[in-house]
């Protein structure tokens, strides 16, 4: 599939996931796949509709096979959370009682802090249809709620894994806008290599009668510079704008057509 490196290193780590009663199993392995993303590794399950193994979980999964694989099943809550020391319940309603609130990049950074230190995490989630019950979230030790159109606050269970499966690896990134993959090295051009340009394209347009008026040429000339210098060139991207100048420079008008210089099949056509 495409993004899938089997010689790159697979990272499986951090808070596990837990989903309560959940009832599709193309959601479990849409999870699943999310987890994947992040590098997630501990599935859950407290007590699955359709049961587990599930074929359905498995296809949706695409091809995060480690973490179907190291899924768990249990049949309460308290057994799933039983060996966490820190977990946050999710939850898209507002809620009475005395449990901290926090935002998805809060609460994984307190999750990054308790894994750094060497405790078990977890998040909670509830089922597609009802969320987490009061009496579920209880036994969490605070709630983590997301920035969600109140009017259309309803997540996907998959969707509001990604989100905290996001948010849990930016905060282990030294830079968080950094990225998994990056561009091609980019060596910037000294400025000699940029004067060069200058002086080829303006020869170039000189001989071609560019600077038509004499009193206007240094701000055409300003102009032009300005463009150029715009953005911050590479020498790559110099040798090709160059080497555009060239082929134009090749070729010469006459007659008001352009034509190669020592096209012969040209001049013939012309002296006749």
């Amino acid at each position: 599939m495409a993004g899938t490196d089997k010689k790159r290193d697979m990272i499986a780590e951090g808070p596990a996931i837990i989903l309560c009663e959940p009832q599709l199993g193309e959601n479990i392995g849409m999870v699943a796949r999310a987890m994947a993303n992040f590098g997630l590794i501990d599935l859950r399950l407290v007590n699955p509709r359709e049961g587990w193994p599930n074929e359905k979980a498995v296809s949706a999964a695409s091809n995060a096979h480690h973490v179907i694989a190291a899924t768990r099943v249990f049949d309460t809550l308290e057994e799933a959370i039983a060996d966490l020391t820190y977990c946050f319940a999710t939850t898209a309603r507002p809620r009475d009682g005395h449990k901290q609130v926090r935002g998805p990049v809060e609460a994984t950074a307190e999750l990054r802090g308790r894994f750094g230190a060497g405790e078990a995490t977890g998040i909670l989630f509830g089922r597609e249809k009802s969320g987490l019950k009061n009496e579920e979230i209880d036994l969490a030790d605070e709630i983590v709620t997301f920035p969600v159109n109140p009017a259309y606050a309803s997540l996907n269970i998959a969707q509001a894994v990604l989100l905290m499966s996001y948010e849990w690896m930016k905060s282990g990134l030294a830079d968080p806008a950094d990225t998994a993959f990056k561009g091609p090295e980019i060596t910037p051009a000294p400025k000699e290599f940029l004067h060069g340009f200058f002086d080829q394209i303006e020869e170039a347009l000189s001989q071609r009668n560019y600077f038509r008026s004499a009193n206007k040429t240094a701000r055409m000339k300003s102009n032009l510079r300005a463009v150029f210098t715009r953005a911050q060139f590479s020498v790559s991207e110099l040798d090709v704008l160059r080497g555009i100048i060239r082929s134009l420079d090749g070729f010469m008008r006459k007659d008001g057509k352009m034509r190669a210089v020592g096209d012969e099949s040209g001049d013939k056509t012309d002296n006749e």
